[in-house]
């Protein structure tokens, strides 16, 4: 997947990565789950001076912690039961090129312990070996935890956090960056329609609507995995509607007209909501409302009589929930 967005956050992150990739200081990157973070780890890599070399991802919590250290660390023949074999970690095979640690927050201390070691010597030692190997890597970490409540209850190393963020990328979820829904939304589209070799399709005016609405918890993953549930329910049709939406996005169940839609039937339906959701967050006052959304009175009630807007049954929608 590409690292794409428009929003004003994003432009910040993009200016962040030009910041920082031609350095070869550690980054920490900071974000809810689901928002991105190890595409920004690998953005930092392929614009940078190790592009050339390997991008080396682990997460943290994706493995036992029996087996994390000899995952990244590595380990000689005969150290452990199982060890048949001397076996090169995963930090040593980032080498000239890019080590990304996600979810370090979940680290146990020991391996903490052993990883600030490495970020200050820039050395390594496998299991059961003796000497010491040199590494060449940068390290890119992340992690959605909150890492000063962490050192607070003794579960992550000050010095290690100090070290890790020398630069830091802070990604916003996206309920904060709206403007970066409708571009994502459009582009896994448009991917999962080509993956699918299927005809390209749309939303409709409410589905958009419900899509940018929605406060998306889970972030991009969330709204990634919705678009390709929407597809499937929309097998054989030329729209994703709002009943293809799942119960969380739609729960009251909203429907469109059943017409095919065009640009002044979405143009009439967009109004239509607008001045109703205005209505809505200005206590069902006029003046409020016409001042909200920059028109006078008169422009209004011209659209709230253009589109047939009943205020006391709108008014007595929202007060029955």
């Amino acid at each position: 997947m590409e690292f794409i967005g428009q929003s004003k956050a994003f432009l910040d992150i993009q200016s962040l990565i030009e910041k920082v990739r031609a350095t070869d200081v550690p980054v920490f990157i900071s974000g809810e789950s689901g928002t991105g973070k190890e595409l920004i780890a690998r953005a930092i890599h392929d614009q940078g001076l190790r592009k050339q070399g390997p991008f080396v991802a682990v997460n943290c919590g994706a493995i036992p912690d029996h087996l994390l250290e000899s995952e990244l660390f590595g380990h000689a023949r005969g150290s452990f039961t199982g060890a048949l074999r001397d076996k090169a970690g995963l930090i040593e095979a980032a080498s000239r090129g890019t080590f990304f640690l996600d979810e370090v927050g979940d680290l146990l201390l020991p391996l903490q312990a052993k990883l600030l070691r490495l970020l200050q010597e820039k050395e390594i030692r496998r299991i059961g070996e003796n000497r010491t190997r040199p590494v060449d890597a940068r390290f890119v970490s992340a992690t959605n935890k909150n890492i000063e409540k962490e050192i607070e209850h003794g579960l992550f190393r000050e010095d290690l956090y100090y070290r890790l963020r020398i630069f830091t990328i802070e990604i916003p979820p996206l309920r904060e960056r709206k403007d970066d829904i409708f571009l994502l939304a459009n582009y896994f589209l448009k991917k999962y329609c080509s993956e699918l070799k299927r005809e390209p399709i749309h939303f409709s005016p409410l589905a958009l609507e419900l899509l940018l609405n929605y406060a998306w918890p889970g972030n991009v993953r969330e709204l990634q995995n919705e678009i390709q549930r929407c597809l499937v329910y929309a097998d054989g049709e030329d729209l994703i509607k709002e009943d293809h939406l799942s119960a969380k996005l739609n729960p009251a169940r909203e429907n469109s007209p059943p017409a095919r839609p065009t640009f002044l039937r979405a143009k009439a339906e967009f109004e239509r909501r607008f001045v109703s959701q205005a209505l809505v967050r200005c206590g069902y006052s006029r003046s409020r409302t016409a001042e909200e959304i920059g028109l006078t009175r008169q422009g209004l009630f011209k659209l709230i009589k253009k589109h047939r807007i009943d205020v006391q049954n709108l008014k007595n929608k929202i007060s029955e929930h």
